[in-house]
């Protein structure tokens, strides 16, 4: 494995606007990342292996939950604390970040926004510490850009619920010792529910052959007459909204470690760029090359600053979901051109697991799609600005 010599771009001198706590808070991930993942990943990526190893370093650095109140568990970190420590992490996976944002954006969120108190003490500090991990079931087989339409039910049998139902591409699931289900009720309105390992009907079989997020346990929640207790319901919120709630924290995470992908793709192009000697000199003396890493620095930098921006409205309690949609879909297609770039500068060397770029550009093909497709973010935006529904 090569040493990992990653050192970030920060072309317009964003340092200057981050607090103290903010960079000191980034360089614990980061010299994280650079010990414990980078050692590891591409193997754990070419032999399609989750390294669980990772998980008491994931909740030593906050990953799980950075925003949590302290009462919980978790480091009661601000917004773009979050963003930081997820463009850290995705700097080394988009598989191992995928990890922190389903235990942070979509199961701890949802159980201290929409859960009781004696569910937040139960389940919050053990998730806070990685003793339990999480997964969210809402895409169905059927249903994907259409959450709405799920048949995912469960119905009142008095002292309990009979859930009944199936969710697929789930992140964590393989491994996760809790579920936060959507599900519809008798009445057809969706409800969270918290399903538990060990359920009697309750199974989550692994996901194989994925050219994509190899490093990540992808897997299905299969429900067969699942009885849940009626304690393990989330009573503050129901609807639709409350688990695109969820998506918005979540896609807030995405849209900052997109960035630390680039960037990854961005540092090793530029440093392979200097060290390849063709034609007596080194290829980033050419111009198409010099070409690409100037537009690749200049889009990084655009994403970090809509990034800032983001998660200042987000500690303002101002972000809307379709300013984060923005973020999401710009970021994220960002890093793929990015990644496909870089990938053209290494030539052959870009597809060895000797560098990150592949990996990465296979890893960004899932993000580009999973918590809201590129296409669906782009009609979000437009209802946003026109107010015509190009969904229906």
């Amino acid at each position: 494995m090569k040493p990992d010599l990653f050192e970030a771009p920060d072309y317009y001198n964003i340092d200057d606007l981050l607090t103290e706590e903010h960079k000191l808070i980034r360089e614990s991930a980061r010299a994280w990342v650079k010990r414990d993942v980078s050692p590891i990943i591409e193997e754990a990526a070419q032999t399609a292996t989750f390294p669980k190893s990772i998980i008491p370093g994931l909740a030593e650095i906050g990953a799980f939950g950075p925003y949590i109140p302290e009462e919980y568990g978790g480091p009661g970190l601000d917004q773009i604390s979050y963003g930081l420590i997820m463009q850290e992490i995705e700097r080394g996976d988009s598989g191992v970040r995928s990890t922190a944002s389903v235990q942070s954006s979509l199961v701890m969120y949802p159980i201290w926004k929409y859960g009781t108190e004696e569910q937040r003490q139960k389940f919050l500090p053990k998730l806070a510490s990685g003793e339990f991990m999480g997964s969210f079931g809402l895409t169905e087989p059927d249903h994907g850009s259409n959450p709405g339409g799920m048949v995912t039910n469960f119905k009142d049998m008095g002292d309990h619920y009979l859930l009944n139902g199936a969710k697929l591409w789930i992140s964590n699931s393989p491994f996760c010792d809790i579920a936060v289900v959507w599900a519809k009720n008798e009445e057809g309105r969706i409800h969270g529910l918290i399903v538990e390992r060990g359920m009697e009907g309750f199974s989550t079989p692994e996901t194989h052959n994925k050219w994509s997020l190899r490093a990540s346990a992808t897997g299905e929640l299969i429900f067969q007459d699942v009885k849940v207790p009626k304690e393990n319901l989330l009573p503050n919120k129901s609807g639709l909204g409350a688990p695109l709630g969820c998506l918005d924290s979540a896609r807030f995470g995405i849209a900052w470690g997109a960035i630390g992908a680039a960037m990854d793709c961005y540092d090793t192009a530029l440093r392979y760029a200097k060290e390849r000697i063709q034609f007596g000199k080194p290829i980033a003396a050419f111009q198409l090359q010099q070409k690409k890493l100037a537009e690749m620095i200049t889009e990084i930098t655009k994403a970090q600053l809509l990034a800032l921006r983001l998660g200042q409205l987000k500690n303002e309690d101002r972000a809307t979901s379709a300013q984060i949609s923005m973020a999401k879909r710009n970021n994220v297609d960002m890093a793929i051109k990015i990644a496909r770039e870089a990938r053209q500068i290494l030539g052959g060397m870009g597809i060895t697991g000797e560098y990150s770029i592949m990996r990465h550009m296979m890893n960004l093909e899932s993000v580009i799609t999973y918590e809201g497709t590129h296409d669906i973010h782009l009609l979000i935006t437009g209802l946003d600005i026109t107010g015509e529904n190009a969904f229906k």
